[in-house]
């Protein structure tokens, strides 16, 4: 795979500085396969060349800082960022409007999802400054938790595997396949709950009035009750 020998060679000549700015450019939107830049940083690990932990740290580091520039940007400049080139190649107003139906539906959830679908990862980041909907604290969460998932599954893979290259490569693709699996497992999984929690948020908004309506009821009947006791009791 020429990108794998062409990032190994700079990692090689740069390391943990090459490796952060490589991530950092891929949350940019730079074509270069994030994954492939992990496992490249966990060979190097592997090879002796690099404290593994240390790669996690620093790749972790990497693909936050350029996550977070993308939302920055979008909350910063708002919709006027997608009349930039480089952003409206790849959002749409298609894909913007579709991205934006997401959030209403799914809520934050959609920014740890995003994490593991590469080519909707820099719309969704985007969509969610614009939107003002998540605040920083919120974004760094949903995304850190996605990141601490799936960013040492690479290095580690790329660490064991850096003294068989072949094995590593074919490893990479089923574990690419698993990705893809997991994630739509999720999605269904979070659209089958929303969808659960919007059938009972409908449900009680219908039945409110009816509930209150019972509640008026019975505090009527509760006072009538009362003043009936008093009255025998006035009697007597």
């Amino acid at each position: 795979m020429d990108i794998f020998a062409l990032l190994e060679s700079f990692f090689g000549q740069y390391g943990y500085i090459a490796v952060f700015v490589v991530l950092l450019l891929c949350g940019l939107g730079v074509p270069i396969p994030e994954d492939i830049t992990l496992v490249t940083g966990g060979v190097m690990a592997g090879l002796g060349n690099a404290d593994v932990r240390l790669m996690v740290a620093v790749s972790l580091a990497g693909v936050l800082m350029g996550d977070g520039i993308m939302f920055a940007a979008g909350r910063i400049w708002g919709p006027r960022i997608l009349k930039l080139r480089m952003v409206a190649r790849v959002m749409t107003p298609r894909r913007y409007a579709r991205v934006q139906e997401k959030f209403d539906k799914y809520g934050n959830w959609v920014l740890f999802v995003a994490r593991f679908l590469p080519g909707l990862r820099m719309p969704i980041y985007i969509s969610a400054g614009i939107s003002h909907k998540v605040s920083y604290w919120r974004f760094f969460a949903m995304d850190g938790l996605a990141a601490c998932l799936s960013v040492p599954v690479w290095v580690l893979l790329g660490a064991y595997g850096a003294k068989n290259i072949d094995w590593l490569l074919k490893k990479v693709h089923q574990f690419q396949h698993i990705m893809i699996i997991l994630t739509a497992i999720a999605a269904v999984v979070l659209a089958y709950y929303f969808y659960r929690h919007h059938r009972r948020t409908q449900f009680f908004k219908e039945s409110r009035p009816k509930i209150l309506e019972r509640r008026k009821h019975r505090k009527k009947t509760i006072e009538l009750l009362k003043k009936e006791k008093r009255r025998r009791r006035n009697r007597r």
